[in-house]
C-alpha cells in the first residue's frame, strides 16, 4: 500500500467545519449510540472518529488502523499501526461501524474483496461498513496538468473498483457527501508540496515545482470548489 502522511494534516479535511459536517453525515446514515464500537481503517490522525466519539459520548474509544504512525494523533482513539487485513484476520472484536474513508483505492482488487469479506464478518447485527472515495464523475479538486492526467487515470480505476464492489454486494446503498471548500491559494500550494493526495505520491520534486507554478498562474488567490465523495454503505 502507498504511504500517505499528509491527507488530513492542516487541510480542509482537518478543519472543524469539515469534521462536524462529515460526522453529521455519518450519524444520519447509522444507528450509533454511546455503546457503539467503531473501527476506522486508514484513520490518519484519527481526528474524525475522535470527534465522533465525543459527539455521541462513546463509552469505548474507536479503534484506528493506519500503516503510518502520524504525529498529533487524537487521544480519543486507540491507534494501531497495522494494515486492516492483518488486523481483521486476527481480531475477534465486532463493530457497529467500520469506516473506510479515501483509502480503498490504495488496495489491489483481490485485497479489496478480502478486506470487505473480513469487515462483513466483524459487523454486529445492525452494523454498517461505510466506504468513501472521490466522486469519479464530478471531481472539482484544483489540479495542474500532470496531476489532472494522473488523477483522471486513478478515478477511472476507482470506477472499476465501485463496479466490482456493487457487483459483489448488489444490495449496497450509494449516497454522496459534499463539502464546500474555500481555501487561500498559498495554503493549497503548501498542500500540493506536501503531496496531500495519493495522486501526487509518485511525483518527483521537479514535477511538483512545475505543478506549483502552474497552480499559481491558473487560479485566483482564493480557491472555491466542492469536495465530492461517493459513499457506499454495506450492511451485514
Amino acid at each position: 500500500m502507498k504511504s500517505l502522511k499528509n491527507w488530513d494534516n492542516k487541510t480542509w479535511l482537518s478543519s472543524k467545519n469539515y469534521i462536524e459536517s462529515f460526522n453529521k453525515f455519518l450519524i444520519q446514515n447509522t444507528k450509533l449510540n454511546s455503546r457503539s464500537e467503531i473501527l476506522d481503517i486508514g484513520c490518519g490522525r484519527g481526528k474524525i472518529t475522535g470527534n465522533l466519539a465525543t459527539k455521541i459520548k462513546l463509552i469505548n474509544k474507536p479503534i484506528g488502523l493506519d500503516v503510518e504512525n502520524n504525529k498529533d494523533k487524537s487521544k480519543k482513539i486507540i491507534f494501531k499501526k497495522i494494515d486492516a487485513i492483518t488486523y481483521l484476520s486476527k481480531t475477534k472484536k465486532t463493530f457497529d461501524l467500520i469506516l473506510i474513508k479515501q483509502t480503498i483505492h490504495l488496495l489491489k482488487k483481490n485485497q479489496i474483496l478480502r478486506l470487505l469479506s473480513l469487515c462483513k464478518n466483524r459487523l454486529n447485527s445492525n452494523g454498517k461498513i461505510i466506504i468513501l472515495s472521490l466522486d469519479p464523475s464530478k471531481n472539482e479538486i484544483p489540479t495542474f496538468s500532470l496531476m489532472k492526467k494522473k488523477l483522471e487515470e486513478s478515478l477511472k480505476r476507482d470506477k472499476k473498483i465501485f463496479k466490482l464492489i456493487t457487483k459483489t454486494y448488489p444490495k449496497i446503498i450509494i449516497k454522496n457527501f459534499i463539502f464546500k471548500v474555500g481555501i487561500i491559494k498559498n495554503e493549497y500550494l503548501k498542500m500540493i508540496k506536501k503531496r496531500y493526495i495519493s495522486t501526487l505520491l509518485s511525483f518527483n520534486d521537479k514535477q511538483i515545482k512545475v505543478g506549483l507554478n502552474e497552480i499559481n498562474l491558473k487560479y485566483k488567490n482564493e480557491l472555491n470548489f466542492k469536495d465530492r465523495l461517493i459513499c457506499l454503505i454495506l450492511k451485514r
